[in-house]
């Protein structure tokens, strides 16, 4: 096995939780000749020589070192085979619903490997060169702990190819359709595992979308950045009075309406195809007023860097969506799943809407990613997403 030692100081991060090694942190690799994608392991060490770490090693990414284990043990099938079973164990103790996130990578020690249930169905991705080679061990250590038969890849990310990996996606067990039906929160949602986002459904957002319902009661809602419709429907079945959803994306839509018309709840919806920066505008002009709205957007960036740009368009919806609601009161519910806009910088944004739009906000509730979704203590990154409801009245 490879040893790379750390630069002084360096391993402070490591020891501190974080799951990650940077190029620029390590002093340099012993044996680096020895490498191959069959076997991408490396000890890592401190500067004064201490072992701190197994981790997988890819000198072509900036990530370098992903940790796998801080004991100094064999990683074999059996390593990984218990990994699985962990994190399949704690689903399973707090989750009847055949509809989870399985395994969230770093957070469940299996770096930048994602597993998803729908069913009998499972979604993987395996999105680092490191994770590759085990990928078989863990199809083959999923599919006995589940029972679920059938195995769909979706390995088709972009950030593969910064791995020196391309993308990849197709059926590794079983069969799979093109749509798959599965249960959440009492209701029935097709995930298109295929071709959808991701891989196929946003689970992460399961208990948020629970937790509508005491808000949702013989209000009319708007539910922008719908997707395939999921808060939506769970706002007509808690009650609301009326409920448009939109997305920018045609196919989204039309499975939105499937997926009404699967819950019996399609004459309670009414399903746009839009722009949703172009639909509040055009809303606010037209003076339409909401009792609720909730905005569920993508990630606004991906990096750092282009964070500023990113908050504008937070802020945008947000002073809209604030300005549409009764001036009486009305609840907004508003998200971001971007992992570099941070609860301070989200809620600075959420102050600086309610301030021009001459309201006042007040926060209900803070939640985050289902627990299905664990956060890994010392890395940030995977407390990604911000689910806030608040009450707006002017």
């Amino acid at each position: 096995m490879l040893t790379a030692t750390l630069l002084p100081g360096k391993e402070k991060r490591l020891i501190g939780g974080h799951p990650w090694v940077f190029k620029s942190d390590i002093a340099g690799v012993a044996n680096e000749s020895d490498w191959s994608v069959e076997r991408p392991l490396a000890q890592v060490r401190a500067s004064n020589g201490k072992f701190l770490a197994v981790a997988m090693y890819n000198p072509q990414s900036q990530i370098t070192l992903r940790i796998l284990t801080k004991r100094d043990e064999p990683i074999d099938e059996a390593f990984f085979r218990a990994k699985v079973r962990r994190a399949v164990a704690l689903r399973k103790q707090y989750s009847s619903e055949p509809s989870c996130r399985l395994i969230f990578a770093e957070s469940d020690g299996l770096p930048a490997f994602i597993a998803d249930r729908f069913g009998d169905v499972l979604v993987v991705q395996s999105l680092a060169l490191g994770i590759e080679p085990y990928k078989p061990w863990l199809v083959d250590a999923l599919v006995s702990e589940t029972g679920a038969p059938n195995v769909w890849e979706r390995s088709d990310a972009p950030v593969r190819e910064l791995e020196g990996l391309p993308q990849t996606a197709g059926l590794l067990r079983g069969s799979v359709p093109d749509r798959v039906a599965f249960s959440e929160n009492g209701l029935t949602f097709y995930a298109d595992v295929k071709q959808g986002q991701k891989t196929g459904y946003f689970l992460d957002q399961k208990e948020n979308r629970a937790a509508v319902a005491k808000y949702a009661r013989g209000a009319r809602v708007l539910d922008c950045f719908t997707h395939t419709g999921s808060f939506a429907i769970h706002a007509a079945k808690y009650g609301a009075a009326d409920v448009v959803g939109v997305d920018i994306s045609e196919s989204a839509i039309e499975l939105a309406r499937e997926n009404a018309r699967l819950n019996g709840l399609e004459d309670q919806i009414g399903f746009i195809e839009a722009n949703a920066f172009d639909f509040l505008r055009t809303e606010e002009k037209s003076g339409a007023k909401y009792d609720m709205i909730i905005l569920d957007p993508p990630a606004f960036t991906k990096t750092r860097a282009a964070m500023d740009a990113a908050l504008r368009g937070y802020k945008e919806i947000n002073l809209r969506a604030m300005k549409l609601l009764r001036s009486g009161g009305g609840i907004l519910i508003t998200c971001s799943c971007s992992q570099h806009v941070g609860a301070d910088e989200f809620g600075a944004m959420i102050h600086a809407a309610a301030r021009d739009a001459k309201v006042t906000a007040q926060i209900l509730e803070k939640r985050g990613a289902a627990s299905d979704h664990p956060v890994l203590i010392g890395a940030r990154e995977t407390e990604y997403l911000k689910f806030w409801i608040l009450n707006i009245y002017a």
